[in-house]
């Protein structure tokens, strides 16, 4: 269980050491989507290219250029869905979720926080967060595709085109 032979521990800093540094160009050479706010979509990319990476690094049947070609693939495969999802509005739709309104105009939308399992103390705790001291001054707060929840303040200008609205107020 603790027990390491030199070999073993040679080839982990080695391969490790080059995969990671591989993954880096890989990552770097794809660009910035491939590092940005995680959707589902990048966040199962993300979990299996780590779990590539450790592969390779523990499993001496796994040889590097394998774990590579892993990464290549992986990495490929997230650039051609994403072209398609930029080119496709019907493909994006079926790979990415919508932003969808939660608060509008005073009102909590609770059929859309009961569907995004949302609850009205998160939604205060953002606006909050935003420097608003009441809902006031906030128009709306939307759970963006990425998860995270956006404030409009009232005072802005419309921030809520193509925003998922089909909920109604409580």
């Amino acid at each position: 269980m603790f027990e390491i032979t030199l070999d073993s521990f040679i080839r982990i800093v080695t391969v490790g050491f080059l995969a990671y540094v591989g993954l880096v160009i890989f990552l770097r050479i794809s660009g910035k989507r491939t590092l940005t706010k995680l959707n589902a979509f990048d966040f199962v990319v993300t979990v299996a290219l780590g779990s590539t990476l450790a592969t390779v690094l523990l499993n001496s049947s796994v040889s590097l250029l394998e774990g590579m070609t892993a990464f290549a693939l992986l990495i490929f495969l997230q650039y051609v869905i994403t072209l398609l999802s930029v080119h496709s509005s019907r493909f994006n739709a079926i790979i990415k979720s919508e932003p969808r309104l939660l608060f509008l105009d005073g009102q909590f939308l609770r059929s859309a926080m009961k569907k995004e399992r949302i609850k009205e103390i998160e939604i205060l705790q953002v606006i909050r967060n935003s420097g608003f001291g009441s809902t006031e001054k906030v128009k709306a707060v939307v759970l963006e595709t990425d998860g995270s929840l956006s404030v409009i303040s009232s005072e802005t200008g419309n921030a809520l085109e193509n925003v998922n609205s089909s909920s109604e107020t409580v």
